[in-house]
């Protein structure tokens, strides 16, 4: 089974793979193979024998990188050992595990999980009911803010004692954010229902509250893996964390230098200070691209050496130099926009 797939491995991604005495961050710049890399270090620790399916829990940001991990992982272990693996997004895991216990933290366990149109349609039910403009109280903007919070794990209560955020709303002239939040979670109780920022924040309520719950989970999940760290926000960090705190059996794959979710509460401190959190920590560095020419990976190293606070790597290519860049200077995104599909069209 070894000749069949670490052979296809690259020196840098082959040392990734076969780590395991401790946690572990994989820095993968664009298009040097990250995912074959976590792919093919779950299959690893399946062939090892030292774990079953079932211990190894791998999280991702989307339902289409769970299923492309899983189907590679299916051709190296087999189908029926894959299927037993707990694999898939933040949000379908932790809902698995919250209607697992659901009782434990006052919900049955056939709550309803509200979508953004849901979440969004309750609000502007509960700003009409106040009577408020929604031209200032924008449903999308409190919807927004309300998420932020919840990520951040800041429940109403909290969020009325937090001094800081309630100026910052006397500012935006928006006040009443507080009350239209905790008509909102009282609303999404009494019918049930949590929105998908509320599958990871009760998930740390019942990790909290029930240490038991916690430990089983903890005992459960030998090896914890996460794609695209540099995504995750305070929430997810948090509950990862508390999953490896006994074992740190943990490798996180990401990228400094990709982390654009600053704006839904993505922390890109959570990549940058994992060695602080782990004195144990071993970083592995993917920087051979097998996407792009020279040219093209030599001006985004010379954009990405100006970033304040980040992980060094120096991404390369056997491609060769490949077309000269093209520079182009808009006057607006939008001006931006539409010279590349202009190009894109030609």
């Amino acid at each position: 089974m070894e000749e069949n797939y670490l052979q296809e491995l690259n020196e840098q991604q082959r040392e990734a793979v076969l780590y395991s005495g401790g946690p572990s961050l994989v820095i993968a710049g664009a298009g040097s193979g990250k995912t074959r890399v976590l792919t093919y270090k779950i299959a690893y620790l399946l062939a090892s024998g030292d774990y079953s399916p079932y211990q190894i829990l791998a999280l991702t940001f989307t339902n289409k990188a769970a299923r492309e991990m899983k189907e590679r992982i299916a051709s190296v272990v087999g189908g029926a050992t894959a299927s037993r693996l707990w694999m898939g997004t933040f949000h379908s895991i932790f809902s698995r595990i919250l209607r697992t216990n659901a009782e434990r933290i006052g919900f049955s366990r056939d709550f309803t999980i509200y979508d953004q149109s849901d979440s969004r349609s309750l609000i502007k039910t509960v700003i009409k009911e106040m009577s408020l403009d929604d031209k200032v109280y924008k449903p999308a903007t409190v919807q927004a803010i309300i998420s932020n919070a919840k990520n951040a794990l800041i429940t109403p209560s909290a969020y009325a004692a937090n001094a800081a955020l309630i100026e910052a709303d006397m500012r935006s002239k928006r006040p009443l954010i507080r009350d239209i939040y905790k008509i909102y979670w009282s609303r999404c109780a009494r019918a049930g229902a949590m929105d998908f920022d509320d599958l990871l924040l009760y998930t740390n309520i019942l990790f909290r509250d029930h240490p038991d719950v916690l430990e089983f989970y903890q005992n459960q999940f030998r090896y914890v893996l996460v794609d695209e760290y540099q995504d995750t926000n305070f929430a997810q960090h948090l509950i990862v964390n508390q999953l490896v705190k006994a074992h740190h059996r943990l490798c996180v794959v990401g990228d400094d230098a990709q982390s654009i979710y600053s704006f839904r509460g993505a922390n890109i401190g959570n990549i940058l200070n994992l060695q602080k959190e782990y004195p144990d920590f071993r970083i592995f560095k993917l920087e051979q691209n097998y996407r792009s020419t020279g040219n093209i990976l030599n001006a985004a190293n010379e954009v990405i050496r100006n970033n304040v606070g980040r992980k060094g790597k120096e991404l390369w290519t056997d491609h060769g130099a490949g077309a000269k860049i093209k520079l182009h200077r808009s006057d607006s995104q939008e001006g931006e926009a539409g010279y590349i599909a202009d190009t894109i069209r030609e």
